[in-house]
């Protein structure tokens, strides 16, 4: 077992793997990141399915079995990825048994195309959770405007919840307001509070991405010196507000509650001139979750050092980062509705080219 990883998982952060595919459960990889690299969940997204769909080979014959009864596109989507969920979330069971339900998540997304649209979102939510059919799933709901009454209703069902494509804190803080009432809802229907867990997936590397090219822009020494440091100030920020949100009293009227972790997505670098490990050592803290494509999970496993929690003492320094990014003319606001188009744009097309490799494997 990595010993870089078992230390980063003794600090508090929970690893989950950023991806998931057919071959991965089949020929055991899965299992094996459990056991070797301390992985403990795992997320997916329209991209990584579209991805594992193309390939075609370990679908071949559900493929075949699902034309053969003359299954429609959408249900044949739905069955292809839902298996792998639920197989995943059977791997990791014993995790999730483990750790009271903490950790030994899987994630699975709604249709991203239906980003803005609440009624919709919540009902394909409540097939899917019924679908998969395992208590260790999360369900994802993107943090848009019309995502956030969705999180509330769901939560308030008793159904777990991803909340996924946060960029600003602001946002942020909408979502643990929508969290919370849920939870309040879903009290006052009765329901075990302690059966409801939830994570909110707060983007890290497209921060960086855009804010470089605006600083660039700009092109002056203070601008050019902030290159590389908004994602983890931003990301910094997010944890300081977790930390208030859920040591209010009104999180602690709810009996047996869980808090709604907060979770580092987007973590491979896309800089080379960075480290590869830049967003995950600069973002270890108590019971923070960090969700690693493999490549980063391999970099992280091989040279990762984990010195302790590398969030809480540099709070005030990542509030001296953002004022200094307004100071030099960026408008951050500006750049996280940016972002949340972008994401909502690019998993929407992810969703028609995986439509499009089910409609290729169906037909042949």
């Amino acid at each position: 077992m990595s010993q870089n990883l078992k230390d980063l998982s003794a600090a508090g952060v929970s690893i989950w793997l950023d991806d998931l595919s057919r071959g991965a459960i089949k020929s055991g990889a899965l299992a094996k990141n459990i056991a070797e690299k301390s992985v403990v969940g795992v997320t997916t997204n329209p991209t990584i399915f579209a991805a594992a769909l193309a390939k075609g080979a370990d679908y071949a014959e559900q493929m075949s079995a699902l034309a053969a009864a003359g299954a429609s596109l959408d249900d044949a989507v739905v069955a292809a990825t839902t298996d792998d969920v639920r197989d995943a979330c059977d791997i990791l069971r014993p995790v999730f048994d483990r750790t009271a339900g903490f950790d030994g998540r899987v994630s699975i997304e709604v249709d991203p195309r239906l980003a803005h649209e609440t009624a919709p979102s919540v009902e394909q939510a409540r097939a899917l959770w019924v679908t998969v059919d395992r208590p260790n799933c999360l369900i994802k709901i993107p943090a848009t405007l019309e995502g956030l009454p969705a999180i509330t209703t769901l939560i308030g069902e008793g159904i777990s919840v991803n909340v996924t494509l946060i960029f600003s804190i602001d946002r942020y803080r909408a979502v643990m307001e929508a969290y919370l009432a849920g939870l309040e809802a879903a009290h006052a229907a009765g329901i075990d509070l302690s059966t409801i867990h939830s994570v909110a997936s707060f983007f890290v590397s497209r921060i960086d991405s855009e804010v470089d090219k605006r600083l660039e822009a700009i092109g002056t020494d203070d601008a050019l010196a902030l290159r590389g440091k908004v994602a983890v100030a931003n990301a910094r920020l997010a944890y300081e507000a977790y930390q208030e949100v859920f040591s209010s009293e009104r999180f602690a009227a709810l009996p047996g509650a869980n808090p709604q972790r907060v979770l580092w997505a987007s973590t491979g670098t896309k800089n080379a001139a960075y480290s590869d490990v830049l967003y995950v050592a600069e973002l270890i803290a108590p019971n923070v979750v960090n969700t690693m494509p493999g490549a980063t999970l391999d970099a992280s496993a091989d040279h990762l050092e984990v010195t302790g929690d590398t969030i809480t003492p540099n709070i005030a320094d990542a509030h001296a980062v953002m004022d200094a990014l307004a100071a030099v003319g960026v408008d951050f606001d500006d750049v996280t509705e940016q972002l949340e188009k972008e994401a909502v744009h690019k998993f929407a097309v992810s969703w028609e080219e995986l439509l499009e490799s089910v409609t290729n494997a169906l037909n042949a």
